[in-house]
């Protein structure tokens, strides 16, 4: 979510078309939470309906090279990552 909204301000409805499989309930609990921690913020703009934007702030855009960072290596490192999971995958069952 974090990643969508370092490309600029976003609407609620923008985000979760691009936030693939998110319930409304999730989206608007893990917006809640980020505008606590001040990562996010929330703007209200009184129109018909009612117009809610959210950008990053400050704080938020701060962690961004950290997030891109941990992509990199998630991307570097996926197959060595699925190799691992099947590894632990195939092994025998541990005794209770």
């Amino acid at each position: 979510m974090l990643t969508a909204l370092a490309r600029g301000s976003l609407r609620y409805s923008e985000l979760a078309r691009t936030i693939a499989g998110v319930s409304q309930k999730m989206l608007t609990q893990t917006l809640r939470t980020m505008e606590r921690d001040g990562l996010v913020s929330r703007t209200v703009t009184p129109s018909v309906p009612v117009r809610v934007d959210y950008r990053l702030t400050p704080l938020g855009e701060n962690l961004m090279p950290l997030l891109e960072a941990i992509k990199n290596w998630a991307e570097i490192h996926m197959e060595d990552v699925e190799a691992a999971r099947e590894a632990y995958d195939r092994r025998p069952a541990a005794a209770p």
